[in-house]
C-alpha cells in the first residue's frame, strides 16, 4: 500500500506527459454516436484504439462487449476488470463534435461516458509507459445496452458467461472525480402509459385527459406512506403527452423510480403503484400500463472493506474528498454476484446529459493516477478473501 500512495504524483506526471494520446481517443471515439443498442460503430473503433495503444489481446464476448486483456504474470491470479459503459443517451442525429481548448473538452456524451471510455482505450498504453506489470490480467470491458432500456444488460452478460473468478474491479464514471461508490440501492424504473381513446365504450361519457389521469396516479403515489427505516423514495422524473394547446391529451406517459436499500420494500412499492394504476385505469375508463424499464438489487461491500479503504487513503494522497454514496451503474451488479467493486469519477465537468457537456482537463490526471493505484492495491491483494 505504501508503494501505491508513494508512487502517486509520478503517475501523475506520467499522465501528463502522455496527454495527447488519451485526448485523442477520447475525440476519437466519443465523436461517434452510441446510443442504446447501437454501439456498433464505437466499440469496432475502441477495439482498434486500444490495439494501437499495445493492449495484448482484443476481442467482444458473445454479446459484443468489446474487450481488451493486459496479461498479467500470474496464471493463478483471477482477472481484475475496469469497466466502462459504452451507450450513450443521444441518438445519431445529435451533432457529436467536440470543441477543446487549453483546459476544457466540449460536446455530447462526454460525461455519460464518452471521457471514461476513451481513457479506458488508453489504459494499456499508460500501464506501458508506467512500466506496470501486474501479476492478474487486466480486463478492461466497455460494456453496452447499460442506460435505460438497456438494463445493465451488457454487464449482466458478460459477469454471467465469464468463465473464471473475479478478483475484483473498478468502474470508471467520466466524473464526477472524487466519487466513491461502493453500494447500491434496490430500483425499480417504470413507465406508466395513459391511453384514452382505445376503443373502450364510454356511453355519455367524454374522453378523459390522458394527462389528468396520469395527475391522478400520481397524486395517488405521493399518499403512499414510505416508512424512515428502511429508507425508500419515489421520484416522478418525466411525463409526455398531448399534440397541441387545444386539443385533449389521449396519451400520455409517467416516468418513475422507486430506490431503497431494501429490495423487499422497493417489490412492495411496485405492488402498491401497479394497484393504483389497476384502480386509477378503472375509474376512469382508460388503459393504463405499467411496464418496467430497468431494475437492480440492493449490494454493498462494508465501509471498512479493504478496497473501500484503501482507495479512499489513494485518493486522500491526491488531495480528493471522497463523495461516498450508492450507485446504480454497473458497479452494482457487480456487487450483487459477490465481486469486490467500486465506481470512480474521473474529472469535474457539467452537462450531464447535455448536448454542450464540458470537462476540465487538468483534474483528469488525478483522476486517471487513482485508477493505477487502486488497480495496484486490487493486484496486491485488498479483495483477496
Amino acid at each position: 500500500m505504501l508503494d501505491q500512495i508513494s508512487n502517486l504524483e509520478a503517475y501523475e506526471d506520467a499522465i501528463r506527459s502522455i496527454l495527447d494520446i488519451v485526448i485523442a481517443n477520447i475525440v476519437l471515439i466519443g465523436q461517434i454516436p452510441a446510443p442504446t443498442f447501437q454501439e456498433q460503430e464505437r466499440a469496432k473503433l475502441l477495439l482498434e484504439r486500444m490495439s494501437e495503444c499495445r493492449v495484448d489481446e482484443c476481442t467482444t464476448d458473445g454479446y459484443n462487449n468489446p474487450i481488451g486483456i493486459v496479461r498479467g504474470r500470474s496464471r493463478d491470479k483471477p482477472p481484475i476488470f475496469i469497466v466502462t459503459r459504452l451507450d450513450t443517451p443521444f441518438s445519431k442525429e445529435v451533432d457529436h463534435n467536440f470543441t477543446i481548448d487549453s483546459n476544457t473538452i466540449t460536446g455530447a456524451g462526454l460525461l455519460d461516458n464518452s471521457l471514461a471510455v476513451g481513457v479506458l482505450a488508453s489504459l494499456p498504453f499508460i500501464i506501458h509507459r508506467l512500466g506496470l506489470n501486474f501479476e492478474s490480467d487486466i480486463v478492461l470491458a466497455s460494456v453496452i445496452q447499460s442506460i435505460g432500456k438497456g438494463n445493465l444488460r451488457g454487464v449482466r452478460h458478460l459477469l454471467k458467461t465469464w468463465s473464471t473468478p473475479i478478483r475484483g474491479a473498478v468502474c470508471m464514471e467520466s466524473g464526477e472525480i472524487g466519487r466513491l461508490n461502493y453500494a447500491s440501492n434496490g430500483m425499480i424504473r417504470c413507465d406508466i402509459r395513459c391511453i384514452s381513446n382505445a376503443g373502450i365504450q364510454r356511453s355519455g361519457l367524454h374522453t378523459p385527459n390522458a394527462i389528468l389521469v396520469l395527475n391522478e396516479v400520481i397524486n395517488r403515489i405521493l399518499g403512499l406512506r414510505l416508512p424512515l427505516r428502511p429508507r425508500a423514495e419515489i421520484n416522478v422524473g418525466t411525463i409526455s403527452g398531448g399534440l397541441k394547446h387545444g386539443q385533449i391529451a389521449s396519451t400520455a406517459v409517467l416516468g418513475l423510480e422507486i430506490r431503497s436499500d431494501s429490495d423487499l420494500l422497493v417489490g412492495g412499492l411496485y405492488a402498491d403503484i401497479r394497484d393504483i394504476v389497476q384502480g386509477v385505469g378503472q375509474e376512469n375508463h382508460v388503459v393504463l400500463q405499467t411496464k418496467t424499464i430497468s431494475n437492480v438489487r440492493a449490494a454493498r461491500l462494508k465501509h471498512n472493506h479493504p478496497l473501500v479503504k484503501h482507495a479512499a487513503s489513494i485518493l486522500n494522497q491526491l488531495d480528493i474528498a471522497p463523495m461516498r454514496g450508492p450507485s446504480e451503474s454497473e458497479v452494482s451488479i457487480f456487487l450483487s454476484n459477490n465481486i469486490p467493486a467500486i465506481a470512480l469519477g474521473l474529472t469535474r465537468g457539467q452537462g450531464y446529459q447535455q448536448t454542450a457537456a464540458c470537462v476540465q482537463i487538468e483534474p483528469l490526471f488525478k483522476g486517471i493516477a487513482q485508477i493505477i493505484g487502486v488497480l495496484e492495491a486490487i493486484d496486491s491483494g485488498v479483495c483477496d478473501e
